[in-house]
């Protein structure tokens, strides 16, 4: 248990306890360095750079930071985006490079610069009109209360500790979508299989219009006993479960919205396909005729498995290639007829349907668990460091 005594404390402000670093790499093409950090590659609350891209074409100058770094992202403050770095690279002029001074405690900085009342203070001192921006003279004098060396070291490995747990929740999730989708790739497959369920089993081919339907019921939904629209953004990729929606008569979004859903019926955005939005709704609703109402026909095909073959990458890359248009391609219901694979008897299904859907029950269970961590995290930096 930490004990914090924060009379203790000492007043500091940012330029005391790291210094701002402008080295710079004129053609990093050229140069040893191969990972490139853009303001893409950061991830509002996330304390270390997870992602980046390649110097690979970059011929303009660009920052150079080191392993340990600190990168602070001065674009679009309410963002809220400062992250640690553990590798050497290369970034973006709109990051600002930091690096701590020896009085304070390895990592502490990223702490500080994470708390609700940092961004206060971050936000409130951004300049522009299109596209605001700290500077690193604003940056500089931000105040705070400086722990004691013992007390740093505390609230560090607190930090570091549920990080720690972060990171091996986020493992977890990701090796069970990784088995989640191999499962289902060798399922929709030439030649299906699924461990030792599909041995000796017959199957049958079907084109996907011979065991599918897309429902389209027209409906007034001011004047229809619903109360949830679901736009296209509203869909998230990889993701059954519809999260978000806006309410009939606060966000309706016009007549082009009046397609009704049900509970159970799978919706599928049929602009930019490779986005693989394919929810299964847990409630009644309207979307646009854009987002298609499918059911299966169920004499043939599960509808809890139709979903799952829906998101196999065989189906998204037929999809793909024959949807139309350049900028923001689409695909025709119509489109999808002669998409075909093999299914084996309605029995066999469900159990391939159970251990799909029990892997993805853990995920949530998991995506859950990493919630209720960053819940934490972002309360103990508050109370201790905000």
């Amino acid at each position: 248990m930490i004990k914090i005594n924060k009379n203790s404390w000492s007043d500091a402000n940012i330029e005391q306890i790291v210094d701002e670093v402008n080295d710079r790499v004129e053609n990093p093409s050229q140069s040893k360095y191969q990972k490139f950090v853009g303001l893409e590659d950061f991830e509002s609350g996330q304390f270390k750079i997870k992602k980046w891209g390649s110097t690979e074409n970059l011929v303009s100058a660009m920052k150079l930071f080191k392993k340990g770094d600190l990168l602070f992202a001065r674009r679009n403050a309410y963002l809220k985006r400062a992250s640690e770095v553990d590798f050497d690279g290369i970034c973006s002029g709109d990051a600002i490079v930091l690096r701590e001074k020896s009085k304070i405690e390895k990592g502490l900085l990223t702490f500080i610069l994470n708390t609700d009342r940092f961004w206060e203070y971050a936000i409130a001192n951004a300049a522009g009109t299109m596209s605001k921006r700290v500077k690193w003279r604003d940056l500089a004098k931000y105040k705070f209360l400086l722990p004691t060396i013992e007390e740093q070291k505390q609230i560090a490995a607190l930090f570091q500790n549920i990080e720690s747990s972060l990171e091996q929740v986020e493992a977890q999730q990701n090796n069970l979508k990784t088995l989640w989708k191999r499962l289902i790739d060798d399922f929709v497959s030439d030649s299906p299989s699924f461990g030792n369920l599909l041995k000796g089993k017959k199957f049958k081919t079907f084109n996907y219009c011979d065991v599918t339907e897309k429902l389209m019921r027209r409906i007034d939904p001011l004047n229809y006993d619903i109360d949830r629209i679901v736009a296209g953004e509203n869909l998230e990729s990889e993701d059954f479960k519809i999260r978000t929606w806006q309410k009939i008569g606060e966000g309706y979004l016009g007549p082009a919205f009046h397609v009704l859903f049900k509970t159970g019926d799978i919706l599928y955005g049929s602009r930019r396909t490779y986005l693989r939005k394919v929810s299964c709704a847990e409630f009644d609703g309207v979307c646009a005729n854009t987002t298609y109402v499918i059911r299966s026909k169920e004499e043939f095909l599960m509808q809890d498995l139709l979903k799952h073959i829906m998101l196999s990458e065989r189906f998204t890359q037929y999809s793909i290639g024959v949807s139309k248009g350049s900028t923001n391609p689409y695909i025709n219901w119509k489109d999808l007829d002669n998409f075909s694979f093999q299914l084996p008897d309605l029995k066999t299904q469900k159990e391939i349907v159970v251990v799909l859907d029990d892997i993805l029950a853990i995920v949530e269970q998991l995506k859950q668990q990493k919630a209720t961590l960053m819940k934490l995290k972002k309360k103990l930096l508050n109370e201790i460091l905000g």
